[in-house]
């Protein structure tokens, strides 16, 4: 595997521990309103668990993290069935994590990447509103629930959830700034208020579930346009420069 310097660990090991604390005390903490229970979510919750895909980042490019991801993945189905929920559900987050940065090493140039960050939304949308996503989420809410990860409403007995597929693609555009020199901290930043941003929507209109990817995307895309740009320039330069080199390499 890859290596992470001390201070990552530290951090990381650190503000798990703050995760596991909150999960399991979040039932008895207090209650708040609606808006201000999107607030704590928004601005506190969701990035903090996101914050551990952060400081695993220079795993991204490392060995052996199918086997690996496909071990955890097993292990979160484990404790799922044991009822281990807490754990299971940091285990979900581990295993669409490493299974997103071994992905991502199939993907030679940035236009993949952006190739995928304009398609996806309008999968997700299409599932969400009329596909499987919308018959799961209303008829098998336990099927959803098992293929999402959850952040615990202070106070309730209630969780927002987000699916294994959107942690997947947030892993796998925040790996994708790391590996085509991008802006990896604004796009965390960006990416991460797109799930608040999403959930506020839902609760402002009554919806019960939005697509998380459309604004996942933009939130992958839009603080990094002018790179983006640049590097598709600079591949498709490249690409006819190694053509014409080709061309006159003909006898």
């Amino acid at each position: 595997m890859g290596r992470a310097s001390p201070v990552l660990v530290g951090a990381f090991l650190a503000l798990s521990v703050a995760l596991g604390v909150y999960y399991a005390t979040a039932r008895s903490l207090t209650n708040f309103t609606v808006w201000w229970e999107v607030v704590i979510l928004a601005l506190l919750v969701i990035p903090a668990v996101f914050a551990l895909v952060y400081f695993v980042l220079p795993l991204w490019h490392a060995h052996g993290l199918l086997p690996v991801g496909i071990a955890v993945a097993i292990l979160a189905a484990a404790l799922q069935v044991a009822e281990l929920d807490v754990l299971a559900n940091f285990a979900k987050l581990a295993a669409v994590t490493l299974l997103a940065f071994w992905f991502l090493t199939y993907f030679e140039t940035v236009a993949w990447i952006v190739l995928v960050a304009l398609i996806v939304p309008w999968v997700d949308a299409i599932s969400v509103w009329r596909g499987p996503t919308k018959h799961i989420v209303t008829h098998q809410r336990e099927v959803f629930t098992t293929f999402s990860i959850a952040f615990p409403v202070p106070g309730e007995q209630n969780t927002a959830q987000l699916g294994l597929p959107d942690v997947l693609f947030f892993a796998l555009f925040l790996a994708a700034t790391v590996r085509f020199g991008l802006r990896t901290r604004l796009t965390w930043v960006a990416m991460t208020l797109s799930f608040g941003g999403t959930m506020a929507l839902a609760v402002a209109f009554d919806i019960n579930g939005l697509p998380a990817l459309p604004l996942l995307a933009l939130g992958f895309l839009a603080p990094n346009i002018d790179l983006i740009w640049k590097r598709l320039r600079a591949d498709r330069a490249w690409g006819q420069l190694q053509s014409e080199k080709g061309e006159a390499a003909r006898p």
